[in-house]
């Protein structure tokens, strides 16, 4: 019998704060009992195992930095547009390290396909728009953008820019404007001999 008051999305919003505490590598079934001060087999009825757990976490990770892209790229483009999108990643990834650690977590193909992945692969397409690129060249783009995007919150956020000047802070708009002035410059595709 289910325990009154625990339901799989808030066992699923309970994990995404422990993962922001903790680390997303700690969010497991057992500490969410801890958590809830419940028996492990009490959390089993609402959640299969730590694997659907950390699922579960991944998707809303997915969900909520897409809506908050979406929202920020309401009316914007070109460079607006990158500079919006890219701070709502590293402002996320600030805000919630551990449901951001979680967005990176690689599902399944069906759990991918229904998630709020393909969205963030329109909002960066979205942008690109504004820089008039081409196929394959658009995906490559996007592909930079993420690379971009998640090498430099995740660095960030792990103090890799900790010990040096200039402060990241004055580092992130720079990457900004070289992105930019690299997706107005596209190089052309080399040709084959």
């Amino acid at each position: 019998m289910p325990r009154a008051g625990l339901t799989t999305e808030r066992l699923i919003q309970a994990g995404a704060e422990l993962a922001d505490e903790e680390g997303f590598d700690q969010v497991t079934v057992s500490a969410l009992a801890r958590r809830f001060d419940v028996r492990v087999a009490s959390l089993y009825s609402h959640v299969k195992n730590s694997g659907a757990l950390r699922t579960g976490i991944a998707l809303l990770a997915l969900r909520e930095l897409a809506d908050r892209g979406s929202a920020a790229l309401a009316g914007r483009s070109g460079k607006d547009a990158l500079t919006a999108l890219g701070d709502v990643y590293r402002d996320y990834a600030r805000q919630h390290p551990g449901r951001y650690a979680a967005a990176q977590l690689r599902l399944a193909p069906e759990d991918a396909a229904a998630s709020a992945g393909p969205r963030h692969s329109r909002m960066m397409r979205a942008i690109l728009r504004g820089y008039d690129l081409t196929e394959p060249d658009q995906t490559h783009a996007v592909r930079l953008l993420g690379s971009v995007f998640h090498g430099f919150v995740t660095m960030e956020g792990g103090g890799s820019f900790d010990h040096s000047s200039p402060a990241a802070a004055e580092t992130w708009p720079r990457i900004l404007d070289a992105l930019d002035a690299l997706l107005r410059n596209w190089p052309a595709a080399p040709t084959t001999p």
